[in-house]
């Protein structure tokens, strides 16, 4: 068999991409969807929709280059992480839209059980701080609001899945209830030190075990395609978060190693091994794979707005019209006269973690125009990623040298060149940047042989353009300390900045 198929099934779009044993991308399809807002702070997405989207794209990578099914080695699947779906067993209707991770609906639960105590519980057991953005509080909040569902997901009538769980499922025309262990690792249920779903936890959402699916390595024939979709059974065999897929992706697999993602939101991984380190400044841990009988962990900085704040620009302000659009307008003005863009429409991850922040524009003039703001708004992302850095350096004791980094935002110059600057380092982007999908791609074909092993793989990344410090010293730490001042306006005083 010739090619691998990898499912990248992201917060904005469904894609599929074709690939070879070389690594090299043949062809790719892609399909945005609706991003449903119900309420102020509340994202929801279409469930079926994902789906339908996502086996067009399927078939659309298939059909468009000409290939057979029976040509398909393997498929591999990376997902939006976190974003919680309950679907009936019986017919697969869900029975509510997907709550996506960016929604902040269970804010005040969260800060129920802050006040409860349960933040250091939680936290030793998972690995991960007490916030909306994880699974657990989303599938409370469906079992609590939707009519008779809590009693049937009891009777083991309804199952829960985050976005891998539910493109396996329907994949497999309902024959897997599966997800991976990176996947599980971010529902606030999964116990990370033991790879098991929490009973105490379970007990604490008032969640039944009946709706939650079987745990299984990241690298794993998970079952075959229904023959009815495709004609033909594909090995459905490799299952990864995004951003754990992309650490994969970039080869990142010795302990110390790195990457930073920019894409809807901007996510900072660091490799840890085989022991999970508890961070003591806002900082996830989290499974980075579950492989060959091993569990590898990592150490996340999350920033929930990057490149979705571009998308801002373009839907609701009109400011631009692509997103290509923001690195000559970035490039065209000197600098952003003192305006800063703090991106916090779904409040403030790492460091701050503050629920209640919201977005907010600081230091406009009646001289400050269209580029000042599009600037402004590059270079927050590459603050909050040196938020990130900064406290990954401290817990870490080690001074970062060198960054990988991948996603669609990667590619703005301008964005890479100020990243550079700010953090004193070079960064690194890869020849081949669609780092999730590749990670994805590598697990399934490693499962089924497709590839002989890692040392086959590690010669298929190639560096492409590196960005060294230009600007240093002074300037720069102005810049960043009014960044903070900026952020601190915005700031909830209340919130907690560490566990």
């Amino acid at each position: 068999m010739k090619f691998v198929i990898a499912l990248d099934q992201g917060t904005t779009s469904s894609r599929a991409l074709l690939i070879d044993r070389k690594g090299s991308v043949i062809g790719t399809s892609r399909r945005e969807f609706r991003q449903i807002y119900p309420r102020p702070g509340w994202v929801e997405h279409d469930p079926l929709e994902i789906w339908n989207g996502q086996f067009e794209m399927l078939n659309k990578v298939i059909q468009d280059n000409n290939v057979l099914p029976e040509d398909i080695s393997a498929i591999g699947i990376t997902n939006q992480r976190e974003t919680t779906i309950l679907w009936d067993r019986n017919t697969g209707e869900p029975v509510y839209n997907a709550i996506v991770w960016q929604c902040r609906r269970t804010s005040d639960y969260c800060t129920f059980l802050e006040k409860e105590g349960r933040t250091d519980i939680i936290h030793k057991k998972t690995g991960l701080i007490v916030d909306p953005y994880f699974s657990g509080t989303k599938i409370k909040w469906i079992l609590d609001n939707v009519e008779g569902i809590r009693d049937r997901a009891i009777k083991g009538e309804i199952l829960f899945g985050t976005v891998d769980t539910w493109l396996i499922w329907k994949l497999t025309g309902g024959k897997v209830h599966a997800t991976d262990y990176t996947n599980a690792s971010r529902t606030m249920l999964f116990n990370i030190n033991t790879h098991e779903w929490d009973k105490e936890l379970l007990a604490e959402f008032t969640i039944p075990m009946e709706i939650l699916p079987e745990v299984k390595q990241s690298c794993h024939i998970f079952g075959k395609t229904d023959i009815d979709l495709l004609g033909f059974e594909i090995p459905v065999s490799g299952v990864a978060g995004d951003q754990q897929a992309a650490l994969f992706g970039q080869m990142c697999i010795e302990p110390g190693s790195f990457k930073n993602t920019y894409g809807t939101g901007c996510f900072m991984l660091m490799n840890t091994g085989e022991k999970p380190i508890f961070s003591n400044e806002g900082l996830l841990t989290t499974i980075a794979l579950a492989m060959d009988g091993k569990v590898t962990y990592a150490l996340e900085g999350s920033v929930f707005m990057a490149g979705a704040v571009i998308q801002w620009l373009r839907d609701n302000l009109k400011l631009i019209e692509r997103a290509d659009e923001t690195e000559s307008l970035a490039f065209s003005v000197s600098d952003t006269e003192g305006v800063y863009f703090i991106p916090s429409f779904q409040g403030l991850g790492t460091p701050y973690w503050d629920m209640s922040a919201k977005a907010g524009i600081t230091g406009l003039t009646r001289s400050a125009g269209k580029a000042h703001i599009v600037r402004a708004a590059l270079e927050s992302i590459a603050y909050r990623t040196k938020d990130v850095a900064d406290v990954m350096t401290r817990e870490v004791g080690m001074e970062l040298s060198s960054m990988r980094v991948d996603g669609g935002a990667s590619l703005n110059n301008f964005l890479m060149q100020f990243q550079s600057d700010l953090l004193g380092i070079d960064i690194i982007r890869p020849e081949n940047i669609e780092t999730t999908a590749m990670g994805a791609a590598y697990l399934a074909g490693l499962a089924v042989e497709f590839w002989s092993g890692i040392d086959e793989i590690r010669t298929i990344w190639q560096k492409g353009r590196e960005y060294k410090p230009e600007i240093t010293g002074d300037k720069i730490t102005k810049l960043y300390q009014g960044w903070t001042e900026a952020v601190g306006r915005i700031l909830n005083k209340e919130a907690k900045t560490i566990i």
